[in-house]
């Protein structure tokens, strides 16, 4: 995704001009402006974007409030405590953070919530699919449109993986998580209250939509103040 994120950004997409390549699988060269690590980097940049893991986050958000640049964060499967920094990052510099970059999630995520909204009783179950090579399980992706859901049913129960004998209970959404070859990224949801069933799906065809995505993102957080933004923030706009 980074490389894609640096060729788009060198042909010029969405206004951006790329400054700085950083991955600690290059060998540093400032000539070029490639660096291994992102504290090598001295020069002056509008905004970092961040497509690496979500380990690095603490080193990343180190970096980008000591030097105040705004930062958008693309990396998925953050822990309690990474959420919490980000969080905190977010009263001193703008922080885009969304589970994932396509503006399609965005739509339906706002579709699912109304869509549940409008039928309070229905069962709802997501069903998200992604390559063999994808760590974290369930998919962030799937996690926010459940919690899209809970906004207007806030008793729900995520129900991830439901692998137990038993009736499903009238508060659960499940989440179900399927792996296998390259597939980019498919998210289902299914709501059904035994008359009449909705499906809403998204399916990613290219990798290329996420970086898109990030860079809009980039373009959107440029001259915010500090805070925490996301798609819906963006969407708005």
């Amino acid at each position: 995704m980074g490389q894609i994120v640096c060729r788009m950004a060198d042909e010029g997409r969405c206004g951006a001009e790329l400054i700085a390549r950083v991955s600690p699988e290059l060998t540093s060269d400032a000539a070029n402006a490639v660096y291994a690590a992102l504290d090598e980097f001295t020069g002056h940049a509008d905004v970092v974007i961040d497509f690496s893991n979500h380990s690095s986050t603490e080193a990343l958000l180190t970096y980008c409030t000591e030097k105040g640049i705004p930062v958008v964060i693309a990396t998925t499967g953050q822990t309690d405590v990474e959420r919490e920094l980000i969080a905190a990052a977010a009263e001193t510099i703008p922080v885009f953070f969304a589970a994932n970059m396509s503006v399609g999630i965005a739509v339906l995520a706002d579709i699912a919530r109304k869509a549940a909204a409008a039928f309070p009783e229905a069962d709802i179950e997501i069903i998200e699919r992604h390559h063999n090579r994808k760590l974290d399980v369930p998919s962030g992706t799937a996690l926010t449109l459940a919690n899209a859901i809970r906004d207007v049913r806030t008793n729900a129960v995520f129900n991830i993986g439901r692998h137990e004998n038993g009736k499903r209970t009238v508060e659960e959404i499940g989440i179900h998580s399927l792996r296998y070859g390259n597939e980019v990224g498919t998210h289902e949801i299914i709501i059904s209250n035994g008359n009449e069933t909705i499906t809403l799906k998204h399916e990613a065809e290219n990798r290329a939509l996420f970086a898109e995505g990030a860079l809009k993102a980039a373009a959107f957080l440029c001259g915010k103040s500090a805070g925490l933004y996301n798609m819906e923030d963006m969407l708005k706009e």
